[in-house]
């Protein structure tokens, strides 16, 4: 399977491991990302950590006794990152501490409008003869911009220069350090033009306070993008309720109300129309209708009875029931559900190796490139092309002759190399894949599909060959009435099914709940059996009224001496049918002949035509008898199936594909499945399947429909396309403004980019970044 699992320790080890999930704050860009891992895999006892720029959390495996993740914490935060490991339900990043931020974002959004107003009017200043006309002639002049650009590097950018600080002294640089040497460059060298004015150089105030103000604005408007991404995971964590009624008397009368942490398994609860319900339990009085739609996707409310399971967080729509609760906390499904989407946005996709690679050198890189930016106009490039000074510097602050070029020099190479250095954006590489995940998690956790990482989503769009298992995959997993015949003149086929399932209410066994359900749905009214005895392999033999009464197998009727000559041409049809069938005689005389099968989903052939229609290889590998395997592969075309496998041969069978370069995908649901899930390069189990199944595979179908399947592969491929655009445009940009900012189009077309103007450039990639990612939500609702 594409997950890592972590090799189990030595028996001799009193250590044991542990995963920790640490919320971490000060991350700006993918060096920042690369940092915090460093800090934390070079921490004693540390196995593994990933960590995500957008959700601003660390998953760390790690070995329990030889570090703790308080320690852990408290390294980050003395690196500079300050983090606090996460507790219980706490949802980490949307947490009521983040909808505060949010409400912050709005005052930043307009302290970094206000900044670049001011700086886009200080450039239009050197536009004809703008200044003259300006209402406040106070903004034209130089001490309003010095103070202007001084109070915006003290106030608002403070936090961007401290980090950017923290990292240089680090040896860790960030793109907070390019942006603080781009701002602080064209600020001091501004100051020195303001005091020796005889240098003839600009005073480019203006550039500081565009470049951070766009740099703050861009900031700002990532942050709220990325909250609208992360709103499937924050309804997920609004539909737990905060309190319950806990019922207090053995009459179910009477109730409390109790906070929802001190609810515990085998309590009962009572659940108002229009509540929500708590925690997962069983319904033990009452009927109602529950709309799951937030849990499993699935639109139309569910009816439940007395016995049904019921989820957390789902709406009771219409009627007053008591459950016995089964799950609570952690366990429940609502909280696995937030912990499978919460992972798989922490995980990554490996595609995204390349760019922590890359942007784990990036910052050195481009200090290297500003550096032989400015040794090179400097040094040859404005003595080559003299004219490029007059480009690249305001008129207002040229002169004529050779002193001019000698004075210029200096100021237009040094501008070059702050546009350079304010221009790149290791940023975008870091939000490249973290964000589409983002968003592709989220949509699937609306959609009923959970799925565990990034690296599942690469590993889906690659998959050649899907396998499935039969019994409660491409089957319902449970028998159903197919066929009833009665041999009984005055027995209509209801008559029938209700004589068995009157025989039949007593029992427990699955062909008996089978026939129990077919009277329900045909709304029939039992009658009265007495004296029921149950032979085990054979069937039971009951009184009604004076006539007794035999259900069970072919063997049954033959030790009662009952022929059953009248129903071998039907058996053997129904056999072929891989049926189970079900004799009902009436003192002696043989009256019925009812077919129990475990039938075919309904989609199930749909979703196999549809996978065949992608060019991918179906297989069938099951536990159950030859026969009827090979006769459910015929019904549903599936060209290679396989009975009578053991959970080792379904390995077997699935490392036999995967030695021959193909990428396997195996769908399953029970116990015996979860090695094949493992052994899979995709583990795909329906959400009706065991725990172990659950646990085991890399996405879970929660509204149990097959065609999820086809659903988790669209949204795999379109997420994982997200990616690759993601990065193609994050490398993309970097290769075409890094050449622009230096200056290569100066000779030849006169264009050269400001500092403040860069950084415009590089706030914007960013957020192409997010946008790009949110654009994901439209293609599949398109999809849909």
């Amino acid at each position: 399977m594409s997950s890592t699992v972590l090799p189990p320790p030595d028996a001799s080890e009193l250590t044991s491991s542990a995963v920790a999930v640490l919320n971490v704050d000060g991350m700006m860009c993918a060096g920042c990302v690369q940092t915090v891992e460093t800090q934390l895999q070079q921490c004693d006892g540390v196995a593994t950590a990933a960590v995500n720029l957008v959700t601003k959390a660390a998953a760390v495996h790690y070995q329990a006794g030889q570090v703790e993740p308080e320690q852990l914490a408290t390294i980050l935060t003395d690196a500079g990152f300050p983090s606090r490991v996460r507790q219980g339900n706490d949802p980490g990043n949307w947490s009521e501490q983040q909808e505060a931020d949010q409400q912050g974002q709005v005052w930043r959004l307009a302290i970094a409008l206000t900044l670049l107003t001011f700086s886009i009017i200080g450039h239009l200043n050197h536009v004809g003869n703008f200044h003259n006309r300006f209402a406040f002639p106070v903004i034209n002049t130089l001490g309003f911009h010095f103070a202007l650009a001084s109070l915006t590097l003290v106030g608002p950018a403070r936090g961007i220069l401290q980090d950017g600080w923290h990292g240089a002294r680090q040896a860790r640089p960030n793109m907070n350090t390019l942006v603080s040497i781009g701002a602080l460059s064209a600020y001091l060298t501004s100051v020195v033009a303001l005091i020796f004015p005889q240098l003839g150089w600009e005073c480019f105030f203006d550039e500081p306070v565009m470049l951070l103000s766009f740099i703050l604005l861009g900031r700002t408007l990532e942050e709220r993008a990325r909250f609208r991404a992360t709103e499937a995971l924050r309804s997920l964590i609004a539909l737990q309720p905060n309190d319950a009624r806990l019922v207090t008397s053995s009459e179910l009368s009477q109730t409390i109300e109790i906070p929802i942490s001190q609810v515990q398994v085998e309590d009962r609860l009572r659940v108002l129309p229009g509540d929500k319900i708590p925690v997962d339990g069983q319904i033990e009085q009452g009927q109602t209708t529950i709309n799951e739609s937030m849990v499993t996707g699935e639109a139309l409310p569910v009816t439940k009875r007395i016995g049904d399971q019921v989820i957390g967080g789902t709406l009771n729509q219409s009627g007053s029931i008591t459950i016995k609760v089964c799950r609570t906390g952690a366990d429940s499904i609502l909280a696995q559900m937030i912990a499978l989407v919460e992972s798989a946005q922490t995980r990554k996709a490996p595609i995204q190796g390349l760019a922590d690679r890359v942007s784990g050198y990036f910052t050195y890189g481009i200090l290297s490139l500003a550096l032989l930016t400015f040794l090179f106009w400097y040094g040859a490039g404005l003595v080559l092309w003299p004219e490029a000074a007059q480009a690249a510097l305001d008129p207002h602050h040229m002169h004529h002759g050779h002193q001019l070029l000698e004075t210029s020099r200096l100021l237009v190479s040094l501008k070059l190399a702050i546009a350079v250095v304010v221009i790149a954006c290791p940023c975008a590489l870091g939000l490249a894949t973290p964000m589409a995940i983002l968003v592709g998690s989220g949509i699937g956790a609306q959609r009923g599909l959970l799925v565990r990482g990034g690296d599942v989503l690469e590993t889906a769009h690659r998959l050649d060959t899907v396998i499935f298992d039969k019994t409660g995959t491409l089957t319902t997993g449970h028998p159903w009435v197919t066929d009833c015949i009665s041999y009984a003149d005055n027995l209509s086929q209801d008559d029938v099914i209700r004589l068995a399932a009157s025989v039949e209410q007593e029992t427990r066994h699955p062909l008996a709940a089978a026939i129990l359900a077919a009277a329900k749905q045909r709304q029939l009214t039992l009658v009265e059996i007495t004296d029921s005895v149950t032979t085990p392999g054979l069937g039971v033999t009951a009184k009604l009224q004076e006539q007794t009464v035999y259900l069970g197998n072919q063997a049954l009727l033959a030790k009662a001496d009952i022929a059953t000559n009248a129903a071998d041409n039907d058996a053997n049809s129904l056999n072929d049918q891989s049926s189970t069938l079900v004799y009902i005689a009436v003192d002696g005389q043989l009256v019925g002949l009812i077919a129990v099968a475990d039938c075919p989903r309904d989609d199930a052939s749909t979703v196999i035509d549809q996978l065949k229609r992608r060019h991918l290889q179906v297989q069938l590998l099951s536990g159950d008898r030859s026969d009827v395997v090979h006769r459910l592969a015929r019904d549903l075309a599936i060209p290679m199936a396989k009975g009578e496998m053991t959970p080792a041969a379904k390995v077997k069978e699935i490392e036999k594909l995967q030695q021959a370069g193909h990428y396997v995908g195996f769908v399953g649901d029970g116990i015996n499945d979860a090695p094949a899930l493992a052994q899979a390069d995709l583990g795909i189990a329906m959400h009706s399947g065991t725990d172990v199944a659950i646990e085991t595979a890399d996405i879970v179908l929660m509204r149990d429909q097959l065609t999820d399947v086809l659903a988790a592969l669209d949204l795999s491929r379109s997420t994982f396309n997200k990616i690759r655009q993601n990065l193609a445009w994050a490398f993309g940009y970097n290769l075409v403004c890094i050449p622009l900012a230096a200056g290569i189009l100066l000779p030849k077309f006169g264009i050269a980019l400001s500092p403040g103007f860069a950084g415009g450039f590089m706030a914007f990639s960013s957020i192409g970044v997010v946008l790009n990612s949110l654009l994901l939500r439209w293609q599949l609702r398109e999809q849909s």
